[in-house]
């Protein structure tokens, strides 16, 4: 479970990563150092991944891109929670799986869990939204969350996304998106909106942010994906703080 915020160093030692995970100490080192530069060494937060599950995927778990933002988002967890446990949320035209990605199990873990999902459907958001927000309160945690959504394009009810990110904007979830596939394409015109909507007229704080990893994302270097998975959760936990939506 996430400690105190203000607890000093990571919250798991790189001596626990090195016994429990080897393979993920470089990512954990290259995560220290944009935790340092962001100012959010010490911080406490859970950190979800929602991995989209949609037909127009399919490359990416073949060729491990998606194992491998899941071995960097964990590698960012083990600095931010102590449970060495990050939730995932797998989701098409509806929710496939909500399951766990752990420090001693996590090599192969995105293939074992793929082999055991149906039809990969349509692209539909707000539902796996409010599966985060549902394992969340779930959870009885109060401490803030990043929730790292991936996606390779929009979603089939925009509406229903919108409505969903402004309802979960009082509660202590920051979603950075990231998106995989071509820079130009227009599917991610909605995600660039959702990164810029009207604060306070829409929702209290934004809660959102958006960043691009292109057709090939594991080219995207650890240190860059680092930065940007990070570039504004520190000014929404400030701005969430001021309005007391984190304690």
């Amino acid at each position: 479970m996430v400690g105190p915020s203000a607890a000093a160093g990571p919250a798991i030692s790189l001596r626990k990563i090195e016994e429990t995970a080897p393979a993920l100490v470089s990512l954990y080192k290259s995560a220290s150092v944009s935790l340092t530069k962001s100012g959010m060494n010490g911080e406490r937060a859970a950190v979800y991944l929602v991995l989209d599950y949609s037909g127009s995927m399919r490359e990416y778990y073949k060729d491990g891109s998606v194992q491998a933002l899941a071995d960097r988002v964990l590698g960012l967890s083990a600095h931010l929670d102590d449970d060495g446990r990050v939730p995932v949320v797998f989701f098409s035209t509806d929710v496939d799986a909500v399951t766990d990605m752990v420090l001693g199990d996590h090599q192969g873990r995105i293939d074992a869990i793929v082999a055991g999902l149906g039809h990969m459907g349509k692209t539909s958001y707000h539902l796996a939204m409010d599966a985060v927000i549902d394992h969340y309160l779930d959870s009885g945690s109060t401490a803030p969350a990043l929730v790292v959504f991936q996606t390779d394009g929009g979603p089939i009810s925009k509406h229903a996304a919108e409505r969903y990110l402004c309802k979960a904007a009082r509660l202590p979830l920051f979603w950075q998106f990231v998106g995989f596939g071509n820079k130009r394409s227009t599917q991610f015109d909605f995600l660039r909106k959702l990164d810029d909507l009207a604060v306070p007229a829409k929702r209290p704080v934004d809660n959102a942010g958006f960043f691009h990893a292109g057709s090939d994302p594991r080219r995207v270097s650890d240190a860059e994906l680092y930065d940007r998975l990070l570039a504004e959760f520190p000014q929404w936990l400030a701005a969430a703080r001021a309005q007391a939506i984190v304690g």
